[in-house]
């Protein structure tokens, strides 16, 4: 019952802090939306702070699970395709980290630690993957192009939603693909031609969003 009480706190925080965003929720919040006690939600977490790491927790695990490179064979477009649809449905899912990034962050040592290791494991991810790449003749770059692409990347996905949000973009779902699209033509001008004739067609249907 103890266990069941403490996923539905996260599972009811996360909720909220993605609706309402992470500042505007309190802990007495979570608990009137739970209809239970504060005290009762005290007993499983100290403070805000102790949901968040708890989350953070459960992000960070997604985003190590999305950014796993093929292993035994030279990579394809597609794998770019699918690595980033999976990253992007991580950022979706813990949104409130990113429009509250900056403000989390400096509120908590350790998980700006934790995500600067999330980003050094990301950059070494599109390293490798653009590199793969390259030796499967679909991509002409040099290392130093690589690892700017990768850097752009990280840039892009990490704040692409309150980029979205400053231009005006309410639909936060369609933000998420058009910054899939936006990271894939990155790449394009490094692709051979054939492999961009393929990009153009993977990527037309998100751009008529």
């Amino acid at each position: 019952m103890a266990r069941q009480t403490r996923q539905r706190i996260l599972d009811t925080s996360l909720a909220m802090f993605n609706e309402q965003g992470e500042p505007n929720v309190t802990t007495n919040h979570i608990a009137d939306e739970m209809d239970i006690s504060p005290g009762n939600l005290y007993y499983h977490f100290r403070n805000k702070d102790d949901i968040i790491e708890q989350l953070f927790a459960r992000y960070e695990e997604r985003m190590d699970a999305a950014l796993v490179a093929p292993e035994s064979r030279l990579p394809e477009l597609e794998d770019i395709w699918l690595q980033l649809h999976l990253v992007f449905e991580c950022i979706w899912d813990f949104r409130f980290l990113y429009r509250d990034l900056i403000d989390i962050l400096s509120r908590n040592r350790r998980l700006r630690m934790r995500f600067a290791r999330i980003l050094k494991r990301a950059s070494e991810s599109s390293v490798e993957v653009m590199r793969g790449l390259v030796r499967a003749s679909i991509m002409r770059a040099s290392a130093a192009e690589i690892e700017a692409t990768a850097t752009n990347i990280l840039v892009i996905a990490t704040f692409w939603l309150n980029y979205a949000s400053a231009t005006g973009e309410r639909d936060e779902q369609i933000a998420i693909r058009k910054g899939i699209v936006q990271v894939m033509m990155l790449m394009a001008p490094f692709l051979r031609d054939a492999e961009r004739v393929h990009l153009d067609t993977l990527t037309k249907a998100y751009r008529q969003v």
